[in-house]
Parts: structure tokens; sequence; C-alpha cells
């Protein structure tokens, strides 16, 4: 089984949006297999967006990611990451289409709601991150 990093972003998180983006997740059959609410320090927000780091906004990245808690959580099913980032729609809101997480809640490129891994191989990288072996279930 495929698996996913889901964050629900600070942005959505002060509008009360994370229970809608996660049931919105479970509704395309996909199992949750962790969660947990945390503040994200600069360190785990630099690790997260190093992909980034020579491009001129990552340290906005950091910053807003770390600038409010966040919740993390991982996704199991086939095809997780394609059926995530369907739903997410695309990273500007405004070109998202209605519908999606972002389409929907996202407020602007910056504040976007919700992030998800794009490969399996970032999946596995990111879940790394947030999550020790330990708190992610099976079941």
């Amino acid at each position: 089984m495929e698996r996913s990093l889901v964050l629900v972003k600070p942005d959505a998180m002060k509008r009360d949006l994370a229970g809608a983006i996660i049931a919105r997740l479970e509704k395309l059959g996909l199992k949750l297999v962790a969660a947990k609410m945390l503040h994200a320090d600069k360190a785990l927000a630099r690790k997260h967006y190093a992909v980034h780091k020579d491009k001129p906004f990552y340290d906005d990245l950091v910053n807003y990611i770390s600038s409010a808690p966040i919740v993390a959580c991982v996704f199991e099913g086939k095809g997780a990451i394609e059926a995530i980032r369907k739903a997410m729609g695309a990273t500007d809101p405004a070109k998202a289409e209605k519908g999606t997480i972002r389409g929907d809640f996202g407020e602007s490129i910056e504040h976007n709601s919700v992030h998800g891994s794009d490969s399996p191989a970032t999946a596995e990288e990111e879940i790394k991150l947030f999550f020790p072996p330990g708190e992610i279930f099976g079941y």
C-alpha cells in the first residue's frame, strides 16, 4: 500500500478546517494510519522544505509553516499520492477547481491550506520527518 504525508497548514488550522480536510481524504477510501497536532519548529520546517532551499520563497515557507500549529497525517491506500494530489487541487487556489481542498479552502498560493507528498520517494522521506515507525498504525 502506498502512503502519503498530509499537512493541514496554519491557515486552515486558524479557520478550523482540519476535520473537514481529513474527512475529504477519508471519503476517498484512504486509511488514516497516523495523525498528530504539532507546532513545527524552524529546524523541522527547514528540513521539510529543503528541496526549495535555493528558491526566493524558501524563508517565507519556513516562517509560514512554523507560524501556528499544524496537523500532520499519514494516509495509506492504493494510489494514495495521486488521489490526494487530485483532491487537493492546484497549488494556487485561484487555479484549483471548485470541489478540491485548495479550490474551496485555499486563500492564496502561499496559504493554500494543505500539503501532500508528490511521489513515493518524497512521501517516505517526509513521513520519517514527522512520524517515528511506532506512531504509524496498521489496522
